[in-house]
């Protein structure tokens, strides 16, 4: 056996030990917020298709009609030859949606994290980011060769207080945080970071990715970033600022420059969703209505969004309350670290439009049996 062989067994080996190993399931989503796994039907409460767009018939018609018309594929960069038609129009809604003079769609959300900070900012630049933010807008952070400093989890005073020892050395200044935390589902105290940003000059970056549509966006930030893929979906990125703005990327954005356009199918289908989103505010309400009747049931603190998490802390009993929901039905997938900080492991329901109040109320007793029963054998099931 080689040493990259060696290597790798190692790892996994270690990984194992933890209950922190990785593996794929495939799962074939259906309407109604059903997943097929392991030859079984459940009800997932683990999609971001928090408006249940996803498999609504308009929007797969949208993405037909478009793969008919424009082909699999962009087949090329966008400034080559992959700037078809559906990104334009897609682009233009965006704008719209977010009330922004412009936009742009990137490949995927990681890939307009990873490359927005770094056409911005440089060496002799500062970035501040929320201690909680997607690991993409770490990633980005880090790439820009500017300096890195993390603030404490929406604390606005902390965010202030390192804007007051760092701004005036560093020429340009960048805060990113997001409107809804992926895995806590709470929201950051934009209307205070954003008077920050303004009283030291720095430029502020919300990523929007599960909030759009959910979430009222009461603070609108210069810099709006979002995915097509959890709302909307569909699949792709977005950035919606100022016409300069916009334009400096798309010279300066190497995950834009330097990767094929989004397909044609992609960019119709989040389109149609767009519209729909627009269209009927009663969808846009559902997730929360439905996380808060959970928490509520559940005696946990009240649902600020569509993500509502149960932290168990070690990573062995959040997958043994997985398998054992899974066991009832329900597809509740267990969030361990890295994706989570350490002793955080829990499950994490996404809750959507395309739920019924029976499934919800399902839920509810299973979880109630779950917590009350003796554990299950949580390897007879995954």
């Amino acid at each position: 056996m080689d040493s990259l062989d060696l290597f790798a067994r190692d790892k996994l080996a270690r990984l194992d030990a933890q209950s922190l190993r990785r593996a794929l399931v495939p799962t074939e989503r259906l309407a109604g917020a059903q997943a097929v796994r392991r030859g079984r039907r459940l009800t997932s409460f683990s999609c971001n298709d928090y408006l249940g767009l996803a498999q609504d018939p308009r929007v797969k018609r949208a993405a037909a009609e478009a793969l008919e018309r424009y082909g699999a594929g962009a087949a090329a960069s966008r400034l080559v030859t992959g700037d078809h038609p559906p990104l334009h129009a897609l682009e233009c809604e965006l704008a719209r949606v977010k009330g922004k003079p412009s936009a742009l769609v990137f490949g995927s959300g990681y890939l307009a994290n990873v490359g927005i900070p770094p056409a911005l900012v440089g060496a002799g630049d500062l970035v501040l980011l929320d201690e909680l933010s997607h690991a993409c807008m770490g990633a980005g952070a880090r790439l820009s060769g500017a300096r890195v400093l993390r603030f404490r989890h929406n604390d606005a005073d902390h965010l202030r207080g390192l804007l007051r020892e760092e701004r005036g050395g560093a020429e340009r200044a960048l805060i990113l945080t997001e409107r809804v935390f992926s895995m806590d589902g709470d929201l950051a105290p934009l209307a205070d970071i954003a008077a920050l940003a303004g009283d030291y000059d720095a430029w502020l970056l919300v990523d929007d990715a599960h909030g759009l549509g959910v979430v009222e966006a009461a603070v609108s930030a210069p810099l709006e970033m979002g995915t097509l893929s959890k709302s909307l979906g569909s699949y792709g990125g977005y950035l919606c600022a100022s016409e300069p703005v916009i334009e400096l990327l798309k010279s300066r954005a190497r995950s834009f420059v330097y990767t094929t356009g989004l397909p044609p199918a992609s960019a119709a289908a989040a389109l149609a969703a767009l519209q729909i989103m627009r269209a009927e505010p009663e969808r846009r309400a559902r997730p929360l209505e439905l996380a808060r009747r959970f928490t509520r049931a559940m005696k946990l603190p009240l649902a600020q969004s569509a993500i509502v998490p149960l932290i168990v802390g070690a990573a062995e009993e959040a997958m043994r309350l997985s398998a054992e929901l899974e066991a009832r039905g329900f597809l509740v997938v267990a969030i361990r670290p890295p994706t989570v900080p350490q002793g955080a492991a829990r499950l994490r329901f996404a809750f959507s439009a395309a739920h019924t109040d029976a499934q919800v109320e399902r839920l509810i007793e299973a979880m109630r049996e779950t917590l009350a029963e003796p554990p299950l054998d949580a390897a007879a099931v995954l």
